[in-house]
């Protein structure tokens, strides 16, 4: 097996992987030189049949011996000319199966420029296939997970009502505690991205106090640490852990703040989420385990109390409005509460409005009223028209003359109106009274009266 006209041996030399000497291959024209020559005798190639060497050398194949490893594509850095623009290029001519087959690639930007042109000329006259592309790219760009995940703080209540409509829970939560459980979510989706130069950024908490504007400056994380403070009114009257530590207990909203701020060793930081979000956890578990049957329970306010039900509406209230002071802090942006929740806020609102115009009259703060006329308890007596615009809003006659009086259509001596928003940020000491009103009919002094009482409703 060593004859001039064999294979040999041609993968088992050193140059092969098999040890082999290399043998003639396609385009190879001999044995080279040592001076790098190609020399024309001594071996033939099996590709030519045997028998003999070729006469010389080709170095450079023809038309007929294509290369094998095509050469590599020069740069358009290099100055080679630049790839054809695909606006440019004539669309290929495909059939709408084809067309509709390549969406996918398309969406990943996986298609040849004649492709591309194709498909994008074809979306421009197919509807289906319009929305089917559009549908791809969002799913591809939510391949791409971003740095922040800035999810719509409404994202989970949303997904939790539509899971709730297929299938609702073994354990309902108590329909006067939803806006509490939704309100705090929506929160705690707000924060769960801050870096520690948003939990520290200035935040101005703002009430109102008597006859004008009140305010405290605080941090993000101090705004939460307030509300872990409050929100422990709930927890205590419930039977859990009261967040502040020490042996005398503290009621009013203000002072149970106070103490937990100066109880820091240092300002509050990021990790007061975590008590504050197990807190308010515990609190939706507890009144969803009891059967909802705890929503008389009073819960003590210090100066006030007001029972489970209500308290925990005032709480999603609260957790609103601070989140909304978060927000603007973070220049991030917030929505209303869902407008069934929004409704029952503005109701507690309204049914607190004659309780709290009596104790402004009492001490001095309202008018007396010159047509004033008390009646006996749950008799109709001289009302004002609250007209609450917007998705949340509604209609309440509010009693002027006694607490204890029923409000009465028949008795209205004033109208007012306003956007349901608008009342809940004057509720909240966020607008001045003289500011709030869009619309006003009637009695004048009670028509004052009754919007200052509203933003006596606020507190720190």
């Amino acid at each position: 097996m060593s004859g001039a006209g064999d294979f040999e041996a041609q993968e088992d030399g050193p140059g092969g992987p098999y040890g082999g000497s290399r043998g003639p291959r396609d385009g190879d024209a001999g044995p080279r030189d040592g001076d790098g020559t190609y020399d024309g005798g001594g071996g033939s190639s099996p590709r030519d049949g045997g028998g003999g060497a070729r006469p010389g050398p080709d170095p450079v194949p023809g038309p007929h011996r294509p290369l094998r490893i095509p050469p590599p594509r020069a740069a358009v850095e290099d100055g080679a000319p630049s790839l054809p623009d695909a606006a440019a290029l004539s669309p290929l001519r495909l059939e709408h199966p084809v067309l509709k087959s390549l969406l996918g690639a398309w969406a990943l930007a996986a298609c040849s420029a004649e492709e591309t042109a194709a498909v994008e000329e074809h979306l421009g006259t197919c509807g289906a296939c319009a929305v089917e592309a559009r549908r791809l790219r969002e799913a591809v760009g939510l391949l791409q997970r971003p740095e922040s995940l800035d999810l719509d703080p409404g994202l989970r209540t949303r997904v939790l009502e539509g899971c709730l409509d297929r299938r609702p829970p073994r354990i309902p939560v108590p329909g006067w505690a939803r806006s509490y459980d939704a309100e705090t979510a929506r929160l705690d989706a707000l924060l769960q991205d801050f870096g520690d130069a948003e939990w520290h950024a200035p935040v101005r908490l703002r009430w109102f106090r008597g006859q004008g504007e009140a305010n405290r400056r605080t941090t993000v994380a101090g705004v939460i640490a307030h509300l872990l403070a409050v929100d422990g009114l709930i927890a205590v009257a419930l039977g859990l852990d009261d967040p502040l530590s020490g042996d005398k207990p503290v009621v009013a909203p203000a002072e149970r703040t106070e103490a937990f701020w100066e109880a820091s060793r240092f300002p509050p930081t990021r990790s007061v989420r975590g008590p504050w979000r197990e807190q308010a956890h515990a609190v939706v578990r507890t009144v969803s385990f009891t059967g909802g049957g705890t929503g008389t329970l009073p819960v003590s306010y210090g100066d006030f109390e007001l029972p489970l039900r209500d308290a925990l509406i005032d709480r999603a209230f609260e957790c609103w409005v601070h989140a909304e002071d978060i927000a603007e802090a973070v220049d991030y942006p917030y929505a209303p509460p869902a407008p069934g929740h929004l409704h029952g806020m503005i109701d507690l609102a309204a049914r607190m409005l004659p309780g709290v115009l009596a104790e402004r009259r009492r001490v001095g703060l309202a008018g007396p009223g010159r047509s004033r006329h008390l009646v006996t308890a749950g008799q109709p007596g001289r009302s004002l028209r609250l007209e609450i615009e917007g998705s949340g809003g509604g209609e309440w006659f509010i009693p002027l003359d006694s607490p204890g009086a029923v409000g009465s259509a028949d008795h209205e001596v004033a109208h007012v109106a306003l956007d349901d928003v608008e009342f809940c940020k004057l509720a909240a000491g966020h607008v001045s009274p003289e500011e709030a009103a869009a619309g006003q009919l009637g009695d004048r002094e009670a028509i004052r009266d009754v919007l200052f009482a509203a933003a006596s409703l606020s507190r720190m």
